[in-house]
C-alpha cells in the first residue's frame, strides 16, 4: 500500500486470527514452544492447588500444630514450584519472542532489499522502516509476553471455574451468570479497539515517513528556510497519530473499567451470599476462603484477558501489515528458471522498439519505440534535454523496471530471461547523485568488489583521481565518511563512486553525468581513467555537458522519449537539428 493520506485507505484489520501469519516464523522453534508450554501448564496447575492448601489451613487452624506446620510447608513448596515454573516460562517465551522478531525483521529487510525501484514508487521508505521497527515491536510484546500470559490466564480461568463448581455448585452458578456481562463488552468494544489500533499504526508509519524524508533532505529544508513548515507538517501528522492513540486508549480504558467492575462486583456479591452460607453451616470457613480465592483468580483472569485482547488485536493488525509486505508483488521478478548469461560477457546492448512509462506517471511515456544497439567495446553517449529519457535507458538496462513494449537485451538475451544478479554483475554504474555509505573510504570503494585487496582499492582510487584527497583525510583510507558522505565535497563523492565502478571491472560501464561535479583538472584526470577503463568494454554515457562526450564513438540524441539523431559529434553538428542547437548554446556560452 502506498503512503497513506488518511487512516481510511487501508482495509479493516482482520481479527486476531491474523496472528496465524506468525506460525511460519515460530515453527522452527517448536522445542522452545513445547518447553514454555510445559512450564506454563505446570505453573497454572500449581497456582490452582494453592487455594486447596489454604482451605486446609483455615479449617484446621485449631487442629494439631504439626499438621498446621505441614500445610504451611506445602504452601512453601507450592510457592517454590511456581517460582521455578514462572522463571522457566519467562526465559523460553522471552527468548522465543526475541528470536522470532529478529527473524521477521531479517525476512522483511531481505524481502525489501530485493524489491525493484518500481515497488518503492508506491511506498515511502519511512513507512517500510516503521513496519520493520514499530510493528515488529508490537509482535515482540505479544510473543514474548502477551500470548504466554493469555494462555496462563486462560488455563487459570478454566481450572478455576472447574474447581469453583467442585467447591460450591450454587455459588458457581451465580459466578457464571456474570460471565456474559463481562464477555459482551470485550466483543463489542474490542472491535473498536482493533479499528482504532490499525488507524494509529498507519499514522505512526506516516509520521516515520515524514521524519525520514525531512531528515534526508535537511540541508535543502534549511536552505529554503522551510524548517517551520516542515515542523508543522510533522507535528500535524504526529498529533493525528496521538489523537487516534488517545481514542484507542479511551476505548480500552472504558472496556477495562466495565470488565473489572462487573467481575469484582460479582465476586463481592458471591462473597456476601457465601458468608450467609457459612453462618447457616452450609459451608465451612475454609470452603468459603477457597471459593473466594478461586473467584478472585477467575475474575483476575477475565480482567487480564480483556487487557491482553486489545494487545492481541493490535499485534494482529501489525502482523497483517507485515505479511502483506512479505507477500507483496514485485513488478520486476526473475523467472523460475532463468537462462544463463554466456561467459565471457561480450557486452552487446540492444533496445528493440522499447516503450516505457513510469507507473506513477502513466500519462507521460518516457521512451517511445526506442531501438538502439551498442556493440561490444563501443562508447555511446546519450544526450538531450532534461526529461528526454536518457536516465530511463539506464533504469531499464539495470532492469529496475520492465518496459511495457519491446525488449532490452544483453548479448542477445532478453534481460527478463536472465537472473538480475547475474547480468547486473556484468555492469558498473556511476550515478549522477553518488551514494556514499556511512563507512570508511576503503569500504566505500570496495563496495564495487568486496573481495578486492587493499592494493586494488588504492589502484582504483588512483585511476579515479581520488587517491590524493583520500590520503589527506584524517585517517586516510580508513576515515569514516559519515552518513551520505557528509565529510566529502560533491566532486569527491563522485570520484569515490567512479573508483568503485573502476574496481568492479565490469564489461558494461554506465556513467550517468559521472563528471558533472568535478573541477576541470579532476574531470580531465577522470576522463582519461574512463577512457582507459573503456578499452574493450561497452560504455554508455549520459551527459548534459557535450564537451565530455565529443570523443564518443557514437552520440545518440533523445528528445521526448524518441531517438531523433545518431552519429559522431562532428556529423551531428554538421547535420543541424537538436544536437547542433545544444552544442551551439553550450560552446557559444563557454559552457564545458
Amino acid at each position: 500500500m502506498a503512503y497513506l493520506d488518511d487512516g481510511q485507505t487501508r482495509a479493516k484489520s482482520k481479527q486476531v486470527g491474523a496472528l496465524r501469519g506468525l506460525v511460519p516464523f515460530i515453527r522452527p522453534y517448536r522445542g522452545m514452544v513445547v518447553l514454555a508450554g510445559i512450564a506454563l501448564v505446570a505453573t497454572a496447575s500449581v497456582s490452582l492447588v494453592l487455594p486447596l492448601t489454604v482451605r486446609q489451613v483455615v479449617d484446621g487452624f485449631g487442629a494439631d500444630v504439626a499438621l498446621l506446620d505441614r500445610y504451611f510447608g506445602y504452601a512453601l513448596i507450592i510457592a517454590l514450584l511456581m517460582a521455578i515454573g514462572s522463571a522457566v516460562r519467562h526465559y523460553f517465551v522471552t527468548r522465543l519472542g526475541e528470536r522470532v522478531v529478529a527473524d521477521i525483521r531479517r525476512a522483511l529487510f531481505d524481502r525489501v532489499m530485493g524489491m525493484s525501484p518500481a515497488y518503492f514508487e508506491r511506498i515511502m521508505t519511512g513507512e517500510v522502516l516503521s513496519r520493520i521497527t514499530t510493528d515488529t515491536t508490537l509482535i515482540l510484546s505479544v510473543i514474548g509476553s502477551s500470548v504466554s500470559v493469555a494462555l496462563r490466564h486462560s488455563l487459570t480461568l478454566i481450572g478455576g471455574l472447574v474447581l469453583l463448581m467442585l467447591t460450591s455448585y450454587k455459588l458457581s452458578l451465580m459466578v457464571l451468570l456474570i460471565v456474559p456481562a463481562v464477555v459482551v463488552p470485550i466483543i463489542v468494544l474490542g472491535r473498536r479497539v482493533r479499528t482504532s489500533s490499525r488507524e494509529n499504526q498507519d499514522w505512526i508509519a506516516q509520521s516515520s515517513g515524514k521524519a525520514s524524508e525531512a531528515l534526508s533532505a535537511v540541508q535543502t529544508v534549511q536552505a529554503f528556510t522551510h524548517e517551520a513548515r516542515t515542523r508543522a507538517d510533522f507535528a500535524d501528522v504526529t498529533e493525528k497519530s496521538f489523537d487516534s492513540a488517545r481514542k484507542r486508549i479511551m476505548i480500552r480504558s472504558i472496556m477495562t473499567f466495565i470488565v473489572i467492575f462487573l467481575a469484582f462486583s460479582g465476586v463481592v456479591g458471591v462473597l456476601w451470599i457465601g458468608a450467609h452460607d457459612v453462618r447457616t453451616g452450609e459451608m465451612t470457613p475454609g470452603q468459603l476462603v477457597q471459593f473466594l480465592i478461586y473467584a478472585v483468580m477467575v475474575a483476575g483472569a477475565v480482567g487480564a484477558l480483556s487487557e491482553i485482547w486489545g494487545e492481541l488485536q493490535r499485534a494482529a493488525g501489525a502482523t497483517e501489515r507485515l505479511v502483506e509486505m512479505l507477500n507483496a508483488d514485485d513488478p520486476v521478478q526473475d523467472r523460475a528458471a532463468p537462462k544463463a548469461l554466456p561467459r565471457p560477457v561480450r557486452g552487446q546492448v540492444r533496445f528493440e522498439d522499447v516503450t516505457f512509462t513510469y507507473p506513477t506517471r502513466p500519462d507521460a511515456p518516457s521512451l517511445k519505440g526506442v531501438t538502439l544497439q551498442v556493440e561490444p567495446g563501443e562508447t555511446v553517449a546519450l544526450v538531450g534535454p532534461s526529461g528526454a529519457g536518457k536516465s530511463t535507458v539506464f533504469q531499464l538496462l539495470l532492469r529496475f523496471f520492465d518496459p511495457q513494449g519491446g525488449a532490452v537485451m544483453l548479448d542477445g538475451i532478453d534481460l527478463r530471461d536472465l537472473s538480475r544478479t547475474e547480468f547486473r554483475s556484468a555492469m558498473a554504474l556511476v550515478p549522477q547523485d553518488p551514494v556514499i555509505f556511512a563507512s570508511s573510504a576503503r569500504d566505500n570503494i570496495r563496495f564495487g568488489r568486496p573481495e578486492a585487496t587493499d592494493a586494488q582499492v588504492e589502484e582504483a582510487a588512483r585511476a579515479a583521481a581520488a587517491h590524493e584527497f583520500i590520503l589527506a583525510l584524517p585517517e586516510g583510507y580508513d576515515t569514516f565518511l559519515g552518513e551520505r558522505g557528509v565529510m566529502l565535497s560533491g566532486g569527491q563523492k563522485q570520484r569515490i563512486a567512479i573508483a568503485r565502478a573502476i574496481l568492479r571491472d565490469a564489461r558494461v560501464l554506465l556513467l550517468d553525468e559521472a563528471t558533472s561535479a568535478l573541477d576541470a583538472e579532476s574531470e580531465r584526470l577522470v576522463q582519461q581513467a574512463v577512457e582507459r577503463l573503456g578499452q574493450g568494454r561497452t560504455v554508455l554515457v549520459v551527459a548534459h555537458r557535450l564537451a565530455t562526450v565529443k570523443r564518443a564513438d557514437r552520440i545518440v540524441v533523445l528528445d521526448h522519449g524518441r531517438v531523433v539523431a545518431m552519429g559522431t559529434h562532428d556529423s551531428l553538428v554538421a547535420e543541424g537539428g537538436l544536437y547542433a542547437r545544444l552544442a551551439r548554446l553550450q560552446f557559444t556560452d563557454g559552457a564545458v
